[in-house]
């Protein structure tokens, strides 16, 4: 059944819905050879559709999974030096898209999809959407500490702040903290702790969005349930409407 053309563009992963229209607007999509225009549908089973002059793989089914990434892995679907990617320990022909990057040294839940409208909702950060880390670090962390984090820290892209922090485990002069943002910034957890004087030793993200890591071991993959697919959207919705 024909949809509408942004649509199964964010379905085949080529953009968020309103990043498609906007290749729409601006004459960068052609459906049969014609230039495509606002309102177009398509049949993804016979229709073509280009972007720039090259082909979309249409596949409007929509697919979520949840990564447990290891440490050396980068959050990329290819790398020009060869190093491992994420979508090497996925055994799906799906081109499916991380949601966001964990840095190459950080390990944790990542989620991939061909879901643009929801990446774009998930990652901007007017929608807010939590993400929950745990920091081994340092330690002990000293009370005054967990204030100046709390308080907001100055980097050289912006403050950074944590919706929450706090100790979950103290002992043998090392410590974990429970870090909760809500912004993806390049190293940004491990940038804030650095400028109050906790070097990061290892971190994990274990939660997003509602959804949690749970026990899938490193570098193992699975489908998200249906409950978990909703939980993201409502913790964009939420976003949406408190911004």
């Amino acid at each position: 059944m024909p949809e509408r053309l942004q649509k199964v563009l964010s379905a085949a992963g080529v953009a968020s819905r309103r990043r498609a229209e906007d290749l729409i607007v601006a004459g960068r999509v052609r459906v049969n050879g014609a230039v495509a225009t606002l309102g177009d549908r398509v049949d993804a089973a016979t229709d073509v559709v280009e972007v720039d002059g090259e082909r979309v793989t249409l596949d409007t089914t929509l697919r979520y999974v949840l990564l447990n990434k290891p440490q050396g892995v980068v959050s990329t679907t290819s790398d020009p030096e060869g190093r491992p990617t994420v979508t090497d320990l996925i055994n799906l022909p799906d081109r499916l898209y991380p949601v966001g990057r964990l840095d190459r040294d950080t390990e944790g839940l990542l989620l991939l999809t061909n879901d643009g409208d929801l990446v774009h909702r998930l990652l901007h950060p007017s929608f807010g959407v939590e993400r929950t880390y745990l920091a081994l670090v340092p330690g002990p962390v000293r009370r005054e500490v967990l204030g100046r984090l709390r308080a907001g820290v100055e980097l050289e892209d912006g403050p950074a702040r944590p919706r929450r922090v706090r100790v979950t485990e103290q002992h043998a002069g090392r410590a974990v903290l429970e870090v909760v943002m809500t912004e993806g910034r390049k190293r940004e957890v491990r940038r804030m702790l650095a400028e109050v004087g906790l070097p990061v030793e290892r971190l994990a993200r274990v939660a997003f969005g509602g959804v949690e890591l749970g026990d899938l071991r490193q570098g193992k993959w699975r489908f998200l349930t249906d409950p978990e697919v909703n939980r993201l959207r409502r913790a964009a919705d939420a976003g949406e409407v408190a911004a």
